[in-house]
């Protein structure tokens, strides 16, 4: 059963809803990452997988996100340049497998 903030009155409370949040995110960073692999699979040359204006469009809408949830945009930049980073070595290395070449 979920808990609004303001309704949890122990750590315990908290932690609890913290492992709520988490899975559901692991979960959708799993179902995201498939979508990644999919990416890799369509693009064919691995200078494909780093795209500077589309990188630089996706944290500009994740910053104006964040900031509409209340969320600091540095902190979301921060998880998205992350993730972006680690997406693009990851499709790199899949092109470059399938391809044979570095």
């Amino acid at each position: 059963m979920n808990k609004p903030p303001a309704d949890c009155t122990s750590k315990e409370d908290v932690r609890t809803e913290l492992d709520r949040i988490d899975l559901a995110l692991l979960t959708l960073f799993a179902e995201r990452h498939r979508y990644v692999t999919r990416m890799a699979e369509i693009k064919t040359d691995p200078h494909e997988a780093y795209d500077p204006a589309r990188i630089s469009a996706i944290l500009s809408k994740q910053r104006k996100r964040a900031d509409e949830l209340g969320l600091d945009e540095d902190q979301a930049e921060l998880i998205w340049k992350t993730l972006i980073d680690w997406n693009v070595n990851y499709e790199k290395g899949i092109i470059v497998a399938r391809r044979g070449t570095k």
